[in-house]
């Protein structure tokens, strides 16, 4: 089906033209009546919380998330806090790679978000691993497509782990995932993909493209709250190490006339890395109500909506002396633009605020994020204020 606008689901403020959703994105009015209703669930009739519903709607999330990104299993979906927490699950197994002591590197790509280097500091220093980072090129034409050429002939048998994005954060460069998780499978290196800026707005196979796990903050394109997210986790994890000891991790956790009667093995695949209290009676709905719209929708129909919306904007932007990567290289939800050399970027960023246009400053570039509640209008309000900036 082809979308239409869909911004009368959502309550933003009138008078904002928002094009910042990979920073926040806004919220469903539906998704705040469940939380709502979460809210006062706890707060006045505790006595309607059964035992059954710490697991319930949890593992319909889990299903619905499986069906967004073509999971086969949705016991391999674990719900995280945050992108860190993710993160964290795969630092903490790391030596269980065969061969560990054989590697050399971590592969990263430069300009990454700080959560997916903090999160292996400890990890190198352990294993005697080093950080090798497979640089920008420093040309504009083509710089998408030799990325990922770069990419590939950085993996090597020394490489024990690839940590990446399928979106670039700052520039919106795509990243060619399925080859990547080939030359990764030859090497025997693990494949870790942060899918925060493209899951729930670009189309993302787990089955197609093989790797790890893909971790997810909930609260940019899967239009969740904030402090939830989800992580995909492959066969590596099936007997890993967890973050935190849970109660809910156990088998036959849901059966409480038996919770004292101490239960070493854990639930199935990925369960053991749920969070604590991942039953969250206030998040979980709100998280669940964003995740049935979106599979509602369909993420192609999402992204040909966005390129609807910014094809005409971005042959205007060009025409000033804006750059953007390949349209091979990009996708339409997150656009990384460099402005003309005479433009600084926190000036027009700061005047494009004056006007209530809202988008992101990321030093480098600016970045321009929307999605189904915004309109080619929006576009082409930044568009004259440019015009008016050179």
């Amino acid at each position: 089906m082809a979308l239409t606008n869909q911004q009368h689901l959502f309550s933003i403020e009138e008078g904002i033209t928002y094009l910042n959703g990979a920073a926040y994105s806004p919220t469903l009015k539906s998704s705040v009546e469940r939380g709502i209703e979460g809210i006062h669930l706890k707060a006045t009739t505790p006595f309607k919380i059964s035992g059954q519903d710490h697991f319930t709607l949890p593992e319909k999330v889990q299903q619905l998330f499986s069906k967004l990104v073509n999971i086969a299993d949705y016991q391999r979906v674990a719900i995280i806090p945050s992108v860190s927490y993710g993160m964290a699950i795969v630092a903490n197994n790391i030596h269980r790679l065969p061969n560990l002591s054989q590697k050399k590197h971590i592969i990263q790509i430069q300009d990454e978000f700080p959560n997916n280097v903090y999160a292996f500091d400890r990890v190198c220093q352990t294993h005697n691993l080093t950080y090798k980072t497979i640089a920008k090129p420093d040309v504009l034409e083509y710089r998408g497509k030799l990325w990922n050429e770069h990419i590939l002939e950085g993996i090597t048998t020394e490489t024990a782990m690839v940590v990446m994005p399928n979106i670039h954060w700052i520039y919106g460069v795509k990243f060619d995932l399925e080859t990547i998780s080939k030359r990764c499978k030859e090497v025997g290196a693990l494949l870790i993909i942060d899918g925060t800026q493209s899951v729930g707005a670009l189309d993302f196979d787990v089955e197609k493209i093989q790797p790890d796990a893909v971790i997810c903050a909930g609260y940019k394109w899967l239009l969740g709250p904030y402090s939830i997210g989800l992580a995909y986790l492959g066969e590596f994890f099936d007997e890993g190490v967890p973050v935190e000891e849970s109660w809910m991790h156990r088998a036959e956790s849901d059966n409480f006339a038996k919770l004292i009667r101490y239960e070493r093995a854990y639930r199935p695949k990925a369960q053991r890395y749920n969070m604590g209290e991942h039953s969250n009676f206030i998040l979980m709905p709100m998280l669940e109500d964003s995740l049935t719209q979106l599979v509602n929708w369909g993420v192609d129909n999402i992204q040909n909506y966005t390129k609807t919306i910014t094809q005409q904007p971005i042959k205007a932007l060009q025409e000033l002396g804006c750059w953007l990567e390949n349209e091979a290289y990009r996708a339409n939800h997150l656009l990384g633009i460099s402005l003309p050399q005479n433009i600084d970027n926190q000036f027009f960023t700061d005047k494009l605020s004056a006007k209530k246009i809202i988008i992101s400053n990321r030093g480098v570039a600016i970045r321009v994020s929307q999605n189904v509640y915004n309109t080619e209008a929006d576009l082409w309000a930044l568009v004259e204020v440019l015009k008016t900036s050179l």
